[in-house]
C-alpha cells in the first residue's frame, strides 16, 4: 500500500509540475512519450559534418536516447507485432545525426500522458501449498 501512495503521489507531483510547463514544451514532451510508445514515425539520419554525405537512414516507429557517456545514440525500434531491434550508433565530432518525425501526431497541450506498468505497481506473489494432507 505504501508502494502505491508513493506512485500516486509521483504522478500527482507531475501533474502540478506540467501545469508550469509552456504550451510547446508540453507539447513537446507528449510528443517524446508517444514516439517512446512506438507511435511516432522517424527517421533518423546521420551525416558526416567533414564529407557533407548521408552515412545512413533508418526509418520506423523508433524510440532514441542520446548516450553522453557512450557517446552513442541508441536507437530501439518497434519492427512487428510485439518485435524490436536495439541499434547503438556511434558518434563522433565530425558525424552527427538528426531525427524528422514523418507524420503528424495528435497530442494534448493541456495534459500529460502517464504510462504505468502493473508489474511495477503490482509486486511478483508467489503461492506455495502444502498438499500432504491432499488440502
Amino acid at each position: 500500500m505504501k508502494k502505491f501512495f508513493s506512485i500516486l503521489f509521483i504522478c500527482v507531483s507531475l501533474f502540478f509540475l506540467a501545469s508550469c510547463d509552456s504550451p510547446a514544451d508540453l507539447v513537446s514532451e507528449n510528443l517524446s512519450q508517444e514516439a517512446d510508445q512506438f507511435k511516432i514515425l522517424r527517421k533518423i539520419v546521420f551525416y558526416n559534418g567533414i564529407t557533407d554525405a548521408y552515412m545512413f537512414a533508418m526509418e520506423g516507429y523508433c524510440s532514441i536516447m542520446a548516450d553522453v557517456y557512450d557517446n552513442q545514440l541508441e536507437v530501439t525500434c518497434k519492427v512487428g507485432e510485439d518485435e524490436y531491434e536495439k541499434h547503438f550508433l556511434g558518434l563522433s565530432d565530425n558525424v552527427t545525426y538528426f531525427v524528422l518525425q514523418l507524420e503528424t501526431a495528435n497530442v494534448s497541450e493541456f495534459h500529460y500522458k502517464v504510462y504505468l506498468r502493473p508489474e511495477t505497481l503490482i509486486p511478483d506473489i508467489e503461492v506455495q501449498t502444502d498438499n500432504q494432507n491432499g488440502n
